[in-house]
């Protein structure tokens, strides 16, 4: 079976096709010729995953899928959010939204979060929702250099490595972007 991933993310794709290896086939926006900047103008991450979906759906007319995780912190009233990756502004990079992250959580003794990935797929004129999460703590300084995004300040619960120190193999068993993934591809091998 072969699906397009409606993202622009190396980091996402990578570890999508990691996950899959050997089951679906994922395509890439450049497999499919798409140069277009999709749009993500959602309030909330079943919105932005749908949004990108159907923008490669009514324009390349792909079924496909496409993703959108947020980190969301306790004791920010669920910030970042669905502005994860923009979250210290439009123009800056991952290590831009941790410090500022880090900056928001001084002195705060709740650093519980959770990352949640919510995957959109439109097949066979079907809309379909899989949602992963996974819990944990934003530590006070970064470590590790795997991953991306956030990795290096979330510790996951019952681990006492980030998802920056425990590298992709083992990040790609329990992470919120495994957990919806696996869900995707149950659906995608069922039917």
């Amino acid at each position: 079976m072969k699906i397009v991933f409606a993202t622009n993310n190396k980091h996402k794709l990578h570890e999508i096709r990691k996950i899959t290896a050997g089951k679906i086939e994922i395509l890439s926006l450049s497999d499919i010729h798409c140069r277009e900047e999709i749009p993500e103008t959602g309030t909330t991450l079943e919105e932005n995953a749908l949004l990108k979906a159907q923008f490669i759906k009514d324009t390349f007319g792909f079924d496909c899928f496409a993703d959108d995780t947020g980190l969301e912190v306790d004791a920010l009233d669920g910030v970042p959010g669905v502005y994860s990756s923009r979250y210290a502004g439009e123009a800056c990079d991952p290590q831009d939204n941790m410090d500022k992250l880090l900056h928001e959580l001084q002195g705060k003794r709740d650093r519980k979060a959770r990352f949640r990935t919510v995957i959109a797929l439109l097949l066979n004129g079907e809309k379909r929702l899989f949602e992963g999460e996974i819990k944990g703590r934003i530590i006070e300084e970064k470590r590790g250099t795997a991953g991306f995004g956030y990795d290096p300040v979330f510790l996951p619960d019952g681990y006492n490595k980030t998802f920056a120190e425990l590298g992709d193999d083992e990040k790609n068993k329990i992470s919120h972007r495994a957990i919806a993934t696996r869900k995707l591809v149950e659906f995608l091998l069922s039917n």
